[in-house]
């Protein structure tokens, strides 16, 4: 069954320039929504790359593309009530999300574009000023999302409207195919040891160089691998409090103009700083990466590790104890390592696919790796594919249950929502 979602997910998108028929949209405002003002560029934008993602000619289609931003203007608005009420909320957003989505985002584009050059070139700038860019509309996303969820968890459904859910879906329930219930545990592989070792003697003697008369600027061009910074001697621009994570903050706000830090250590590896200026709560700094890199020791250490808790695992209960204590993935580790059913076809990571090769039920996989570190894998059960029902598939059912009735009280609180806004739609206006 296909999961409705709340409202239409908008995206950092590129910025496009294309001309809709032969007509031009003279750029205007589109809507005002309390305190916020939507483009027609803004809406137009969006229609076009989703225009791309439909595969919709929007020479050949004008009328599809005038329904398709009209849409787009609609679940524009939706998301700055939404917006809105999250700032009412107060809603606080944890600067290292932002920092993730962001980072996800340029490597997305760096793929699209076939490098970081190309991405800094296409937006006229270097990648710490592509992200304060986008900045606060990653956070304003998040927290719509997260006023999504909070009013999400509140709705609660109750047996009799499952099985009334059932009595009527069920016919339209598709048929599941052959399943398997997995438990996992996943050991990250993390530099330590000699390789963090190395790390921080290579920036230790990079800072001694620069301490005894050598340039800050000119050894990260040849040093840094921060591939945003580097060949701008390692500079990142002004920025203000919350632009980066808490530990390179720290550091970089005590610095005096020309100081330079001791090393600094942050998710993104060891660093050093360079004060430039300091204009009030805006700082310029420039800094010195070396990536935390791990090894094949570091692989082989989580390999083995993992070997050694599946010679001590003999039931269940026992692989449950060892995810909760061992396991680094944090959606599952509380849960014993349980990932749930998933239908093997369906399995995206291929690495699972192979592990369960040959396992019987209650049967623990060999350690193998995959993008995200290393698995150790149990087959706990095995059900045949068909139809679902309420015995066997509860769970399931339950949830395709309350999917529906949030999305039902979700779109009767955003209609609530808009009657408490002020919003005005402006005309289209075209030459």
């Amino acid at each position: 069954m296909k999961q409705i979602k709340y409202i239409l997910c908008l995206t950092v998108l590129f910025l496009t320039n294309q001309s809709i028929g032969q007509e031009k949209l003279l750029d205007g405002i589109g809507a005002i929504v309390g305190d916020h003002v939507i483009l027609h560029s803004e809406v137009t934008q969006f229609t076009v790359q989703m225009a791309l993602q439909l595969k919709i000619d929007i020479q050949k289609n004008p009328e599809k593309f005038q329904e398709l931003w009209k849409n787009t203007l609609d679940n524009l608005i939706t998301q700055k009530v939404l917006l809105n009420k999250a700032k009412e909320d107060t809603v606080t957003i944890d600067d290292s999300q932002v920092d993730q989505i962001l980072d996800e985002q340029i490597r997305q584009w760096t793929e699209t574009l076939g490098s970081e050059a190309e991405v800094e070139q296409y937006f006229g700038k270097p990648i710490g000023k592509i992200k304060r860019q986008f900045r606060d509309d990653v956070r304003n996303r998040l927290m719509v999302e997260q006023v999504q969820q909070i009013f999400a968890q509140k709705i609660t459904i109750i047996r009799p409207e499952v099985e009334e859910f059932y009595e009527t879906m069920k016919d339209s329930i598709p048929e599941v195919r052959k399943m398997v219930h997995l438990r996992a545990i996943l050991k990250e592989i993390r530099a330590g040891g000699e390789g963090r070792d190395n790390a921080i003697k290579k920036i230790s003697a990079i800072r001694e160089r620069i301490v005894n008369g050598e340039d800050f600027a000119a050894l990260a061009k040849q040093f840094s691998e921060d591939p945003g910074s580097a060949s701008a001697g390692g500079e990142l621009g002004m920025i203000q409090r919350g632009d980066f994570v808490r530990e390179f903050e720290e550091v970089a706000y005590k610095l005096k103009p020309g100081e330079i830090s001791d090393y600094v250590e942050t998710q993104f590896g060891i660093h050093i700083i360079q004060l430039i200026e300091k204009r009030g709560e805006k700082i310029n700094v420039r800094h010195i990466l070396i990536q935390l890199k791990p090894d094949k020791s570091d692989a082989d250490h989580a390999r083995i590790f993992l070997e050694t808790l599946r010679d001590s695992i003999q039931t269940e209960d026992d692989f449950a104890n060892m995810a909760k204590k061992y396991s680094d993935d944090e959606t599952s580790k509380d849960k014993g390592g349980d990932l749930g059913w998933f239908e093997i076809e369906a399995l995206q990571i291929k690495e699972f696919k192979k592990a369960l090769e040959g396992l019987e039920i209650g049967d623990s996989s060999q350690p193998f790796l995959t993008e995200f570190g290393y698995f150790l894998i149990r087959l706990n059960k095995i059900r045949e594919g068909g139809k679902l029902n309420l015995e066997e598939d509860w769970q399931q059912i339950e949830q395709f249950a309350l999917n529906q009735k949030q999305n039902e009280k979700m779109i009767e609180w955003i209609e609530d929502l808009k009657t408490k806004v002020y919003i005005e739609v402006k005309e289209l206006v075209k030459k």
